[in-house]
Parts: C-alpha cells; structure tokens; sequence
C-alpha cells in the first residue's frame, strides 16, 4: 500500500468491504465465500502492470485481474496520483471517485467491460445503481 492512501486516515478497508458488499446485494449474488483483493498502490507500480501485463507503459486509474484460484475472485489495483488526480480534475471526492473506480474493477472481474457501446452502457448503468446504494452521486453527470 501507497501511504499517501491514509493521508488524511480513512477506513480503507470498511470502505471498501461496504461498497462491495452493497454491490453483491444489488448484483442479488452472494460473494460470502469468495475473496476479492483491493491493492492501494501508486502510478509507479501500476504502470508497472500496466506494461507487464497490457503491453501499456502508462500508469492508469484501476486495473482488475481474474484470479484462476478457487475462492478467490481477483485483484483491483489502483494507482493514487491517478485516482487522486482525476478527482480533482472532476472536481469530485477522492475517495467517491476511490470507490467508483472499486466498482468498475469489480465489475470487469465478473467479466463486464465496455469495449462495444451496448456494453459500456450496460456497465455504467450497473455502476451507477450501485453507487446509488452507496449514496454516491452518478459520476457519468457533470457536477
């Protein structure tokens, strides 16, 4: 973990473990029993996986990765010049945009993407209901 993540200290973790489990609860799926992992690193390591893994040698905002082991769902990593960056930019929270960028993850490790437009449609639609649940403005508005 980037230490700048705690700065000022949120609760990361119970952030977190909400925001997914609300997006089981409206998914109407039950993830009791299967691990997701959230890893708060920054620009340098993300671009790192970036490149390794997407032949793409630029930090970017979250990246997810399927996990081949039973009972685990997968990795999401974020990058926190990125994340934080973008916050700013949107003039939005840090850490509502933190937890969109979760949600996203989550949802390409269930296998969403948005590479055709009725895909991403259908992506943003799911994050939105979810970040409804969690109290989180649409962030596809503008401010």
């Amino acid at each position: 973990m980037d230490e700048r993540w705690n700065q000022p200290p949120l609760p990361w973790e119970e952030k977190i473990s909400q925001s997914l489990e609300k997006a089981a609860e409206i998914l109407d799926k039950d993830f009791s029993c299967i691990e997701v992992s959230v890893v708060l690193y920054n620009d340098e390591q993300v671009q790192k996986f970036n490149k390794t893994f997407r032949h793409k040698d630029s930090p970017t905002n979250v990246l997810s990765f399927k996990s081949e082991s039973t009972g685990e769902l997968g990795d999401i990593i974020l990058a926190y010049e990125t994340v934080m960056r973008e916050a700013q930019v949107a003039g939005i929270s840090s850490l509502h945009h933190t937890i969109h960028l979760i949600i996203h993850g989550f949802l390409h490790l269930l296998g969403y993407d948005h590479e055709e437009e009725n895909d991403a449609y259908q992506m943003e639609n799911m994050e939105i209901q979810i970040l409804k649940g969690l109290n989180i403005e649409n962030p596809y508005e503008a401010p």
